[in-house]
């Protein structure tokens, strides 16, 4: 039988401008809710808040 990974790569995209900028880890036992993080968008050029996407 397997063991299930906890940790997995998961997407952050813009909320301003939608696009997927980041690639990050994380892991699902102690974070099972989506990530949200205040990075820098370079196609916006500022800082935005960044969301996991799916």
């Amino acid at each position: 039988m397997a063991k299930k990974e906890a940790r997995v790569i998961i997407t952050m995209a813009c909320q301003k401008c939608k696009r997927r900028n980041y690639a990050t880890m994380k892991n699902k036992m102690h974070n099972p809710d989506r990530m949200e993080l205040k990075k820098y968008c370079r196609f916006c050029r500022v800082h935005t808040e960044h969301k996991e996407s799916r």
